[in-house]
């Protein structure tokens, strides 16, 4: 069971990063002007970020649940 909800978190985590970085933050199209550099998405970056805390915590969640009888072989 751990195996799964580590799995499941690790998989969130990068969809996450993928999706607040490529389709919220990232601006499409020419930088014509400085309104380029903001993201269309004002918490993209904060989005991005529990992302890679939920990927990093997917190891601590590991560690921490009981292993169960069919983990042991």
């Amino acid at each position: 069971m751990r195996t799964v909800i580590s799995t499941i978190m690790v998989i969130g985590g990068f969809v996450l990063q993928a999706v607040s970085y490529f389709f919220l933050a990232a601006p499409l199209g020419i930088s014509t002007n400085e309104s380029f550099s903001n993201p269309r998405f004002a918490y993209a970056p904060t989005l991005f970020i529990f992302g890679v805390m939920l990927v990093f915590l997917a190891a601590v969640v590991y560690e921490l649940f009981p292993e169960t009888e069919s983990e042991k072989d």
